[in-house]
């Protein structure tokens, strides 16, 4: 890792960045565009917050945007699940497959954060001792901020008839992806058709009940390539496959790198370390 944090941007007029790597991202959009992560599309429009983590595939459309700026950062530099207890984000703002990666907001929160981005920035790459302690302060107040924001927006409401049985499928999912992995299977449970069940899973959620299968078993897996020492043999197991070269493909095929690199790139988190 050569760098610690970095703040960049790009304009309707400039080709959108590259953000297939190993870190995380926080990014600042206003205008309207369109762009996909991991291949499920979303129109935006307004001030909008998106939060991505390692290897996500994205895909831009510029569209009407007025600009864009990035926040990225390592997970060696903060470790979200190390400073859970400080900044529940770890499954709310990123690493969540049931909800969309991004939050609205209004224009004095946009302006917030716009300006902790912009007291990161201007520290820029003097990185002595208490800069980065300064540095690791603002972007935990910026996580600690987006989290309560979306929290607030996504407190419980009334579901219509019909749909609040789909809020259990998220946890039955939880605790059956490595076993069960055929739609089949929780339509089942349900009593309904895999055709019936997979329309009422996309109106909740989305996104097809196939696709948060895949979803849900590969956050499984980078979660365990970087919060445990387990080998990749292990972790295939654990998560059901045939052998480990079947999972390195259906990862790889997923992820876009391989068990391995990804290991390598991200990193093994603190959290493993500690546990040790």
């Amino acid at each position: 890792m050569d760098f610690a944090i970095k703040i960049s941007g790009f304009s309707a007029f400039e080709s959108s960045p590259n953000l297939n790597e190993p870190t995380y991202f926080i990014v600042l959009i206003d205008g309207e565009t369109t762009f996909s992560v991991d291949f499920h599309t979303y129109d935006v429009w307004g001030k909008n917050i998106l939060f991505l983590s390692p290897y996500q595939l994205l895909s831009w459309d510029s569209s009407d945007l007025k600009i864009s700026r990035f926040l990225q950062f390592h997970g060696d530099f903060y470790c979200i699940e190390y400073h859970k207890s400080e900044v529940a984000c770890n499954g709310i703002l990123f690493n969540n497959i049931y909800d969309q990666p991004y939050i609205p907001v209004d224009a004095p929160f946009f302006q917030e954060i716009g300006l902790l981005f912009d007291k990161i920035e201007k520290i820029g790459d003097v990185m002595l001792s208490y800069d980065l302690s300064i540095v690791r302060s603002y972007l935990q107040l910026i996580l600690a901020l987006c989290s309560k924001e979306k929290q607030i927006k996504n407190k419980p409401v009334d579901l219509p008839n019909g749909n609040s049985d789909m809020i259990d499928f998220s946890a039955m999912l939880d605790t059956s992806f490595a076993s069960s992995k055929s739609v089949s299977f929780y339509a089942e449970q349900y009593g309904l058709s895999v055709n019936a069940f997979s329309k009422k899973v996309k109106k909740y959620y989305g996104k097809a009940p196939s696709k948060l299968i895949q979803e849900r078993l590969t956050l499984e897996a980078k979660k365990l390539l970087h919060l445990t020492y387990k080998s990749i043999k292990e972790i295939s197991k654990e998560l059901g496959f045939e052998d480990e070269f079947y999972f390195s493909r259906y990862f790889k095929k997923e992820v876009g790198v391989s068990p391995k690199t990804f290991r390598e790139k991200v990193g093994i988190s603190i959290v493993a370390k500690k546990s040790m």
